[in-house]
């Protein structure tokens, strides 16, 4: 067993000569000196509440400054949060700034004010996989303090996420949805999830009735009563009225469920949301169709390419339930579609402790499978949402999660998914081009056993130069003498290797 607070990684790298590499370093905690983590790129839409808050580490307490502030946002300099309004459309180039006593550090981050929002992949946390429809509104406090004092926050860690279960009853001259007895008050725990730097999403669908047997988005009548009929489409839909309501509570985040994901009713709530006044990120949830990405690019932020995640490797054990490897390696038709504001959602992180609102467990994939799931979601783009308890994460749980080099890979503003470029029997080899030129190379195990690889057989993958400079993302170590041509590689089953590659 590796030590604790160490991102597992049992893969072995041999430059030129085959030779097994010591095991992986505990991964180092945080550094005293400031760091800004996170995306360095976000949007809004003209008009709309600029809402973001700097993530970064370091010792507290840290101030924040930034250069560049276009008129009508501030930053403030206590708790990094960014906010106010832009008017015009625009790119704004700032650079922002982290201070503590061991010193100050700067990043170049810009504003962009446009049609399109999430420019990089939405972070943060949502509550199926944990809590199922068992959710009420202090445990949903409870996850968002603890998105704060795990320090996930720093990392870019944003979205408390409420799934399906909070829906109430119909109320107020629109009819709009309102929470169940379990969600009293839900712009007082709006205005708390907030106050700590994060923001608030719910769950809704067009149907009558959602998933777990909850008031939908439509009904037989006009005052929206609710007559359980059932996974269909009512006579009435409440699409403006619900979006203008949970804008008004401050909601940042919409997953809306329904099978198949037609693009009359997805269009529908899209428009319902842009017209709320309110950046209201909106993701499609579930199994979209192929057929129709190109729509769902048009009209939302994110969709779903699968049914549920499961904590498998393979062989889902329930109708509409898949392992990760099963969904993880069946991407490739999706990413024409996906780029900046608009991603391709392969399902939840099924990483700590999950229950689907049975009794709390640890996840079943191994330590490698939990490094492969990770590095292949940040290689996709892909929505880096929690599905575990974030008040109890073990330290390779938080360790996995915080590593910034590897989240950079998620974030990296170009928001080109990875496709698969080769494969050497049981050993497939994904490339992602990043904005600095630079590449991520994701070498994963599909076979049950361990394999060795060397890359000198795949000149298709692109690394068409004599060098590179090459660094070991999970073990934070640049690695010497790397070249496609003599790198031999060991993995473990099912494990990963993920580089970052410069061509020299």
């Amino acid at each position: 067993m590796f030590p604790p607070h160490c991102w597992f990684l049992a893969a072995a790298i041999a430059l030129a000569a085959p030779a097994a590499l010591a095991e992986p370093s505990p991964a180092p905690a945080a550094p005293a000196p400031p760091r800004i983590n996170g995306p360095a790129v976000i949007g809004v839409r003209p008009g709309h509440p600029v809402l973001y808050s700097v993530p970064a580490t370091g010792e507290r307490p840290l101030t924040f400054s930034a250069d560049g502030l276009p008129a009508g946002v501030s930053l403030n300099a206590t708790t990094g949060t960014l906010a106010g309004t832009l008017k015009e459309p625009g790119e704004h180039r700032l650079t922002l700034r982290a201070t503590n006593a061991h010193g100050t550090t700067e990043r170049p981050f810009r504003l962009v004010a446009g049609d399109r929002i999430a420019l990089t992949p939405p972070m943060g946390w949502s509550s199926w996989n944990c809590f199922g429809a068992k959710i009420d509104q202090e445990k949903i406090l409870a996850i968002a303090r603890a998105m704060v004092a795990s320090g996930l926050s720093q990392h870019g860690y944003t979205y408390i996420n409420i799934d399906d279960g909070w829906q109430g009853k119909r109320t107020g001259p629109d009819h709009a949805l309102t929470g169940n007895e379990r969600f009293p008050d839900l712009a007082a725990m709006v205005r708390e999830i907030h106050a700590l730097g994060l923001k608030a999403g719910l769950y809704s669908t067009p149907w009558e009735t959602s998933y777990a047997k909850f008031p939908g988005g439509s009904a037989e009548t006009a005052d929206g009563t609710w007559q359980k009929l059932g996974w269909k489409m009512g006579r009435v839909s409440f699409a403006q009225a619900d979006a203008a309501y949970w804008a008004a509570l401050g909601f940042d985040y919409l997953k809306y469920d329904w099978f198949p994901n037609d693009l009359p009713h997805v269009e529908e709530m899209s428009r319902a949301l842009r017209a709320s006044g309110r950046d209201i990120v909106y993701s499609l949830s579930n199994s979209g169709r192929i057929a129709d990405a190109a729509g769902y690019a048009k009209w939302a932020e994110l969709w779903r390419t699968t049914g549920d995640i499961y904590d498998v490797w393979r062989d889902g054990d329930k109708y509409w339930h898949f392992g990760v490897s099963e969904i993880a390696f069946s991407q490739d038709r999706w990413a024409p579609f996906a780029g900046p504001g608009h991603w391709n959602d392969p399902d939840m992180l099924v990483l700590g402790r999950v229950g689907w609102g049975g009794e709390l467990r640890p996840v079943r994939l191994t330590p490698d499978e939990q490094t492969s799931h990770f590095s292949m979601w940040c290689l996709l783009a892909a929505p880096l949402l929690i599905g575990g308890d974030l008040r109890d994460l073990d330290a390779f749980t938080l360790g996995l999660l915080t590593n910034d080099e590897v989240i950079a890979i998620d974030q990296d503003e170009l928001g080109q998914p990875a496709v698969r470029v080769g494969t050497n029997g049981p050993v497939d080899f994904y490339l992602r081009p990043l904005a600095d030129g630079s590449h991520a190379l994701g070498i994963f195990n599909r076979s049950d056993a361990p394999t060795r690889t060397g890359l000198n057989k795949f000149p298709s993958m692109g690394l068409d130069a004599a060098a590179y400079r090459a660094r070991d993302l999970w073990r934070h170590r640049d690695l010497e003498a790397f070249s496609p041509k003599s790198t031999t590689i060991d993995l473990p089953a099912h494990g990963v290797v993920l580089l970052r590659l410069w061509k020299i």
